[in-house]
């Protein structure tokens, strides 16, 4: 059985995030969907929102495992047999911190590969980041988000946000 790891933050999940998980899903007959914390990171989403919000983009791919994990991602695959990484890339920025966790994560685990795919054009720029500014701005985010989760996106930030600005 091949199966692969698409580690990710998914604060929020955004449509770029679940164009790679259903093409990367394709490629392998288990595809585990991690919400990795990153310390650098502080979440809106708590790790069961994120994975609850992921599920239920996902109900249509039978091959997932959602689940989430505090250590290395590297660590995890090597606990679940897994040796192939996927990642996606939008830009030259994403390249450079890529490129250091492949070399990084190869040292740890000789046999960890990792995969990178692209984005489609209409992602390329889509960013979790960018999904938060607009909905301070009050900007539609339906382009950039699942449907299935916008009401949750929004809800969340809505305590934050000052309807007479």
């Amino acid at each position: 059985m091949k199966k692969a790891v698409y580690p990710g933050t998914f604060d929020p999940l955004t449509i770029g995030h679940l164009d790679i998980i259903k093409r990367a899903a394709r490629f392998v007959d288990e595809l585990h969907v991690v919400v990795a914390d990153n310390y650098k990171k502080t979440p809106t989403f708590t790790s069961e929102e994120r994975m609850d919000m992921i599920r239920r983009v996902t109900i249509d791919v039978p091959n997932i495992v959602v689940t989430t994990t505090t250590d290395l991602v590297v660590r995890y695959a090597m606990k679940n047999n897994i040796d192939l990484i996927i990642r996606g890339l939008r830009n030259i920025q994403d390249y450079e911190n890529e490129y250091a966790l492949y070399q990084f994560n190869r040292n740890l685990y000789r046999n960890i590969e990792t995969i990178i795919l692209f984005p489609s054009s209409r992602n390329h720029f889509v960013s979790s980041s960018a999904i938060k500014e607009l909905i301070v701005h009050h900007a539609d985010i339906s382009p950039y988000v699942p449907k299935e989760i916008i009401h949750d996106v929004q809800e969340k930030f809505r305590p934050k946000l000052d309807p007479t600005t």
